[in-house]
């Protein structure tokens, strides 16, 4: 027994002294940046964000590549570019992954486009956004989605805020998708439903209050439209 003890008591301490009888989970901490500032990364082109390059370049999008960078706090953008000239302009974009950038070009010329031509009336001359990249967590979810990080937080999501027409009328979706004009909600439900077809994910007022004032699109996880 004397010799048991002996051998086990060094065991028992360790344990004490550094967790190994404690088998619950470190607290996750919010995400965020290192404020120290991001660190560049050496990492080759892929042939994806190569083809993408390349399939900007055909449909005559002005953009520069931005290079890879990881941010801190599980914040890592990769492939990214930065969208200058898409016929349109957009504000608010920051870095995007070029695949998202390809899908978010195609929307609004194939969607947005013709829906304020064909529902509206009217020319869309400007969309308004609330941004791309974001080092953050999920908001609007539980407690611990808002741990992990948001597919902001990797250049891939954008959010829209409104569409502005030549004649000067604004269609948010804030004001218009349940108070707008019976053509300014349909407009707003049509683009909806073509984004659907061109992200992986779609979120917006119906889903919950805090997407009440934007549409969310992106490109990460499993297909999901709300």
């Amino acid at each position: 027994m004397r010799v048991l003890l002996a051998l086990s008591l060094p065991l028992l301490l360790a344990g004490c002294l550094f967790g190994g009888g404690d088998d619950r989970a470190p607290a996750r901490t919010p995400v965020r940046p290192d404020p120290r500032g991001p660190v560049t990364l050496d990492l080759p082109t892929s042939r994806e964000t190569q083809q993408c390059h390349a399939d900007l370049s055909r449909a005559q999008v002005r953009f520069s590549p931005l290079p890879d960078r990881d941010y801190g706090g599980g914040c890592r953008v990769v492939g990214a570019v930065q969208l200058i000239d898409v016929g349109i302009p957009v504000s608010g974009l920051k870095a995007m992954r070029c695949p998202l950038a390809r899908n978010f070009v195609a929307w609004m010329r194939h969607a947005a486009v013709p829906a304020a031509r064909e529902i509206l009336g009217g020319e869309l001359v400007r969309v308004e956004s609330y941004g791309t990249y974001a080092c953050r967590g999920i908001v609007g979810g539980s407690a611990a989605s808002s741990l992990k990080v948001s597919e902001h937080g990797f250049g891939n999501a954008v959010d829209v805020a409104a569409f502005v027409l030549r004649d000067g009328r604004r269609i948010s979706v804030l004001g218009a998708w349940r108070g707008g004009s019976a053509e300014e909600r349909e407009f707003l439900r049509a683009v909806h439903r073509s984004a659907c077809r061109r992200f992986t994910t779609v979120l917006g007022p119906d889903y919950n209050s805090a997407h009440a004032n934007h549409f969310h699109f992106d490109l990460g996880g499993k297909p999901f439209c709300r």
